[in-house]
């Protein structure tokens, strides 16, 4: 039995470790797909302009309504897709830079999840994630 649950907790780990997010995250999967461009980049931009909308659809929001989880699942689709960037564009500065910003998303997004359900600390903070999102686009129009 012992063993049973170390191959079972183990399995999970690994799950979680690989970066799956499609895994908990099925809808990020098609908002990738829905965001789908000829290059890494363009993908990239097209979730951008998902993430900005989904953003102020979630203004005056609470908890995790349609709009924020659509938010979410845009962000770990955004996250994912990053990878995809051709190797070329990758060992550039800017798309460090696009990294940084990926990174500052998140700590954004953070914020949001602890706030969701208290106003307008929400509502600054998907001010503030919007923002940083026309930031990352203009990173990305850089490294296009």
């Amino acid at each position: 039995m012992k063993k049973i649950v170390a191959m079972f907790a183990t399995a999970v780990m690994l799950a979680g470790l690989s970066g799956c997010s499609y895994l908990f995250y099925p809808r990020a999967d098609e908002y990738a797909a829905q965001a789908k461009g000829t290059t890494g980049v363009e993908t990239l931009l097209n979730l951008t302009t998902m993430m900005e909308a989904s953003a102020d659809a979630a203004k005056g929001g609470k908890g995790n309504d349609p709009a924020f989880d659509d938010l979410h699942n845009q962000l770990h689709a955004f996250d994912e897709t990053l990878c995809c960037v051709a190797k070329a564009k990758r060992e550039t500065s800017t798309y460090d830079l696009a990294v940084t910003h990926n990174k500052e998303l998140w700590t954004i997004f953070k914020r949001i999840w602890k706030f969701k359900d208290d106003q307008p600390q929400r509502d600054e903070h998907l001010t503030l994630l919007k923002t940083e999102v026309q930031e990352m686009r203009t990173t990305l129009e850089a490294l296009k």
